[in-house]
């Protein structure tokens, strides 16, 4: 039985599969608090979930940033802030709360109606 190699050296692009991509190792970051917030919009009815170390700082970034989503409905005002031990925790906490695509649910949460 002859051997064959993983990968097609003589074609171009050509890579074993990896599988699962590995998780992203964040440092030190990883093991600093860390908060999801929740954006409102003062002129019209819209949200911007984020999570950040500086949720403060980010908001700033937020109304005064040129390009983007959130440069379209300044000026933003914080309506919701959670406080994570890890970015990772927060980063899925912000996941969860995106992957509802609702105003209805994110005003439940914003409410106390349900928790993360």
């Amino acid at each position: 039985m002859a051997e064959h190699a993983a990968v097609n050296r003589r074609v171009v692009g050509s890579s074993p599969t990896r599988g699962a991509r590995p998780r992203k190792n964040f440092g030190a970051f990883s093991f600093m608090p860390h908060s999801v917030y929740i954006l409102k919009s003062s002129l019209v009815c819209k949200y911007y979930i984020g999570s950040s170390a500086n949720p403060i700082r980010r908001l700033e970034f937020h109304n005064t940033v040129e390009k983007g989503f959130t440069s379209r409905y300044r000026p933003w005002e914080i309506v919701f802030t959670i406080e994570y031990k890890t970015k990772e925790e927060a980063m899925a906490a912000e996941r969860k709360i995106k992957s509802w695509k609702s105003r209805i649910m994110i005003e439940r949460l914003l409410h106390g109606e349900i928790k993360i």
